[in-house]
């Protein structure tokens, strides 16, 4: 059984937290398999603006932050659920996708993949038990070249 072989969700979400950088007051969606346990890990932090993508309201760039428990989970099938998902964060949003333990052609794979959508990566860790990568909309960038 596929969910008795994953890591608990407390032991990924503080690793998450600091790659997004979350503030307690931060719009949070979660997303993945595990979306419920990890929304309801983040409420025990103190996180309570947290919605998981079954009662998140319509894409309307209203989230700071996208947090993605990927584990179990192959990298292509992260492409479809990036192609809406993204359209819940805001400009500035960020976005933390953790998965299980990859090769590198794993790695750049993730990375095109967070590209093709218009997303920076901006830091990563590895854990014995996964990793994360975080990324920020490339739309930030943009407009902080203008101004």
């Amino acid at each position: 059984m596929l969910q008795s072989r994953l890591t608990p969700t407390r032991r990924i979400i503080e690793p998450m937290i600091e790659l997004a950088r979350c503030s307690k007051l931060d719009r949070i969606i979660v997303a993945g398999a595990n979306s419920a346990a990890l929304m309801f890990e983040l409420h025990r932090h103190g996180y309570v603006r947290v919605a998981t993508t079954t009662n998140c309201g319509l894409p309307a760039g209203q989230y700071d932050v996208a947090l993605v428990d990927w584990r179990g989970r192959s990298i292509k099938a992260l492409d479809t659920t990036l192609d809406w998902l993204v359209d819940f964060l805001s400009p500035a949003g960020g976005l933390v996708v953790w998965t299980d333990p990859q090769e590198p052609a794993g790695n750049r794979k993730l990375r095109s993949l967070l590209e093709k959508h218009r997303l920076v990566v901006e830091a990563g860790t590895v854990r014995d038990h996964g990793c994360a990568v975080s990324a920020q909309r490339s739309d930030t960038k943009a407009i902080s070249n203008v101004a």
